[in-house]
């Protein structure tokens, strides 16, 4: 995880560009990765952790009709997650991760269902993921997933 959360802060210091994070089911693993890297203070803003769904509105800004209409594990709430990180950190990329990492009942979504949202000046996306494994591995995945995402979002805008 170390070797690509340092690729994630390369790639970031090189644009001169900030990083938030908007967090449910990584409870702040995203953030805390990325600051695992020396330097990481040149590029992190911080994060949002919106673990209950009270909190994605309160802290995020999210629109609670949305997850009313779609539910807290979907795509437009990722999107309205980092797109709410990004305003209020006033970061350049914001990525925020929402999911199911365990079993819940049967209206859930199946464990491993997973949004991660991104928020750029090139616009809101999402990645959708379905991961297999335990809590903790769906989670690591999450995480990795979401750096991903961001080196991905840094080198698009490097061009």
């Amino acid at each position: 995880m170390l070797k690509i959360a340092q690729e994630a802060v390369a790639a970031l210091k090189e644009r001169r560009w900030t990083v938030g994070t908007c967090e449910s089911l990584t409870g702040g693993m995203i953030c805390a990765a990325l600051v695992d890297v020396p330097g990481a203070s040149k590029v992190v803003r911080g994060g949002l952790i919106t673990y209950q769904t009270d909190t994605k509105p309160l802290l995020a800004g999210v629109d609670a009709s949305l997850i009313e209409r779609y539910g807290v594990v979907s795509a437009p709430v990722a999107e309205a997650m980092a797109a709410g990180a990004r305003a209020r950190l006033g970061v350049d990329i914001a990525v925020s991760a929402t999911g199911m990492a365990s079993p819940g009942g049967e209206s859930d979504p199946p464990a491993g269902t997973v949004y991660v949202g991104v928020a750029s000046q090139m616009g809101v996306r999402h990645i959708p993921l379905q991961l297999s494994g335990n809590r903790a591995e769906v989670r690591r995945g999450t995480v990795e997933q979401a750096i991903r995402a961001v080196i991905a979002e840094a080198k698009e805008l490097q061009t």
